[in-house]
């Protein structure tokens, strides 16, 4: 049961006691508004909650308005308060210089082939964002064919996805405004160059599939709202679009009012023959797959052959009625199967079976299915026929991540992107006939690969589970202590942590310091049941792993705690807030970002729904005493010292909305007893994290180095 109680109150927001945020069963009498130190005031309203017996104060409940007139001016007082701190730090001026001269280097993306052209992504290091464009030959001269540094004068507009047609005439592609996961889909002629008058909005999790004749394509949308920014993802329906035709006239696929938060993704097989249904419930890595027989007619009945949400079904491709498909049903680990889909009981054929490594990725490309394992967080590239047979591995050029392998049946060739901590992303072209490996670029970046290695090592956990963790550091590391040193985490929605360059994190090993990755219970690394154990009413694990990671740094002398930052963002802000809550001696320096920091109300928000699969939902009396025991929001305990915090948003995620970091970011200045700082820096014009500009990356980097630097005493050398 959940009631709520707002204390009656004049125009003027208001304090409520300290009694009160520790969870007393009444409103106590609301005191008059007082400073709140070297922050700006933010007034405490008397809201409480009660869950299932238990009252819960949220004092900090207005600034769930991301646009009334007191939350933007605690905005802009917020602001000024981070950028002075900012701007004071030595060095910041000399970090940013480095972060963009490491961000200035040319990047190709991964090649794929459509129609008679190559298609890939291309930034000449300058650049707010990625060009798409083609070549007739791969090496040869490209030509531009979008442009999404045309879409604002800011950069902000950001390509949001994209989709070709089967015959490579056309491209659908989405743009996202200020990083909103809103998508407004348009059509490019990519044999005249110019777009169709066609437009698509309401869309969001969702990219267009094109039929097999190419005369339109499936697509995902959500009902019109007013309210973009905070508004429940519910009741997303499946919609045909005709090329020519007004959105207004696009045809209904499919649509299910009686489970509002159910998704859908349609789309064609390759021959035609098959419309295929994914459902989702939320973020679990379960679907349902259905499957219609096109030549039987649009209006044939669907085969709901797996409609039970009891396991992962990834269709890889099919010949007539046979389709392959990876999946984890009765195999933790994943498999790979095929099932008739014109039968609807069709038994499962097993072509792979599980193996110690999880399966991570398939796919069928010309002749050969192409399986990515994770051993260890490390990439294995298998190759079968489609019977299973093995035809060897991918020949890979080290120790790292490996992925792309796309294409259709048939394709005589395929590509992939091959990283490291210390390597940048190079694209290789492994040839389907003789499985001959080949170098296609390699990006020449400002940073000396040599000087550093990268060591995965492992340590124990609060329950003794072994965790892996990577240490990426320049040779001849002295464990003596003194390393500034960075530990990241996410430990969530069975995302793994893979080893991948990144530009900000080389600029931080050139400014000195040690970069951490641990891959916690909650992520992928180890299939279903490493995921499971970091979920509902197991997620203490993930913060156990977490503080024993950071231990372990401390205890084998690579770092001492007050040369320890942590940081993560999203499900990873919500980490590095329950562990500064529970830990606060073991880090000098915190920041989590966009987070999720709010665990009895971010199930209103957005698609905030979608992730009870992981976390639980407080209206569920069996979850709420879990969420309520870690939410970084509510467990902000007054008197405490806790480590420098640096908590980051945009004031337009609508992903992760806004009002968790800065309801957590105002409890943590009211609750801070010692000398160190909690600011929040604002992002304006940007969302959760993607499509940001090439300058706006900049600064956010520039502005996170400077804080961990000065607060986990990392000298930087001044311009």
């Amino acid at each position: 049961m959940l009631r709520t109680t707002t204390t009656p109150h004049s125009a003027a927001l208001f304090l409520i006691s300290t009694a009160l945020l520790a969870g007393c069963s009444s409103a106590p009498e609301a005191p008059p508004v007082v400073e709140s130190g070297p922050y700006p005031a933010t007034p405490r309203v008397g809201v409480v909650d009660e869950y299932h017996g238990t009252v819960v104060a949220d004092p900090y409940r207005w600034l769930e308005d991301p646009d009334s007139a007191e939350t933007r001016a605690w905005i802009e007082a917020q602001n000024e308060v981070t950028r002075a701190h900012l701007e004071e730090i030595d060095g910041r001026a000399a970090i940013a210089e480095q972060v963009a001269a490491l961000w200035t280097y040319e990047r190709f993306g991964t090649p794929s082939k459509h129609g008679d052209w190559y298609y890939f992504s291309y930034d000449d290091g300058t650049l707010n964002q990625p060009q798409i464009v083609r070549s007739r030959a791969l090496g040869e001269p490209h030509e531009v064919v979008l442009d999404p540094n045309t879409f604002s004068e800011d950069g902000t507009v950001s390509l949001g996805g994209m989709s070709y047609s089967h015959d490579g005439r056309y491209l659908a592609y989405g743009t996202s405004d200020g990083g909103s996961d809103w998508r407004l889909w348009r059509i490019r002629d990519l044999k005249t160059g110019e777009d169709l008058p066609d437009l698509i909005d309401w869309a969001r999790f969702s990219s267009p599939s094109w039929a097999a004749d190419d005369s339109g394509f499936y697509y995902g949308r959500y009902p019109e709202t007013d309210e973009r920014l905070t508004a429940p993802a519910l009741n997303q329906a499946v919609y045909f679009h005709t090329l020519g035709q007004n959105q207004s006239e696009d045809a209904l696929i499919h649509e299910d009012p009686e489970h509002p938060e159910r998704g859908f993704s349609a789309f064609t097989s390759r021959d035609g023959r098959w419309l295929m249904m994914w459902v989702r419930e939320g973020t679990a890595r379960k679907n349902r797959l259905w499957f219609k027989d096109l030549a039987a007619g649009p209006r044939s009945p669907w085969n709901k052959r797996f409609d039970d949400f009891d396991a992962q079904y990834v269709p890889l491709g099919n010949v007539g009625s046979i389709v392959w498909l990876r999946t984890d049903l009765d195999a933790p680990m994943g498999r790979v199967v095929t099932v008739d889909a014109s039968i609807p009981k069709a038994p499962l054929i097993e072509i792979v079976p599980e193996a110690d490594a999880v399966l991570s990725a398939a796919s069928y490309v010309g002749d050969r299915l192409f399986l990515t394992y994770l051993e260890d967080a490390l990439t294995r590239v298998r190759t079968v026929d489609p019977s299973g047979n093995a035809l060897g591995d991918v020949e890979l050029p080290g120790v790292g991540t490996a992925s792309g392998f796309g294409g259709e049946i048939g394709d005589e060739e395929t590509f992939f992107g091959f990283s490291a901590y210390t390597s940048p992303t190079s694209t290789y072209r492994f040839d389907v006939a003789t499985g001959a490996v080949t170098l296609v670029q390699r990006p020449r970046v400002p940073f000396d690969s040599d000087a550093y290695e990268t060591e995965q090592i492992f340590f124990s956990s609060k329950d003794g589970t072994r965790v892996p963790m990577f240490l990426t550091y320049r040779k001849g590391l002295e464990r003596d202590g003194s390393h500034p040193t960075l530990l990241y985490g996410y430990g969530g929605f069975n995302i793994s942590m893979r080893p991948g360059f990144s530009p900000a994190n080389a600029a931080w090993l050139d400014m000195g310091g040690v970069y951490a990755v641990a891959c916690l219970r909650g992520g992928g690394e180890y299939g279903r049941e490493w995921h499971q154990a970091g979920t509902k009413e197991r997620k203490q694990n993930v913060f156990d792993d977490f503080i024993a990671a950071a231990e372990h740094l401390v205890d084998t002398g690579v770092t001492r705690p007050e040369r320890l930052g942590i940081f993560g963002g999203s499900n990873g802000g919500l980490l590095v807030g329950a562990c500064v809550n529970q830990r606060p001696d073991l880090y000098g320096a915190a920041i989590p970002a966009v987070g999720v920091m709010d665990m009895l109300r971010y199930h209103r928000f957005t698609i905030g729904a979608a992730w009870a699969s992981d976390y639980g939902r407080s209206d569920d009396p069996e979850m709420f005493p879990y969420l309520y025991a870690y939410s970084p929001y509510h467990n902000a305990t007054p008197g405490t010292s806790y480590p420098a915090i640096m908590v980051t948003t945009a004031d337009h995620d609508d992903r992760v909305v806004p009002a968790h970091s800065f309801k957590y970011a105002s409890a943590m200045q009211f609750a801070q007893a010692g000398d160190e700082p909690v600011l929040i820096r604002i992002d304006t014009r940007a969302g959760h994290g993607a499509g940001k500009s090439r300058q706006q990356s900049i600064e956010e980097v520039a502005d996170r180095w400077a804080f961990f630097a000065h607060h986990l005493g990392l000298e930087v050398a001044a311009p």
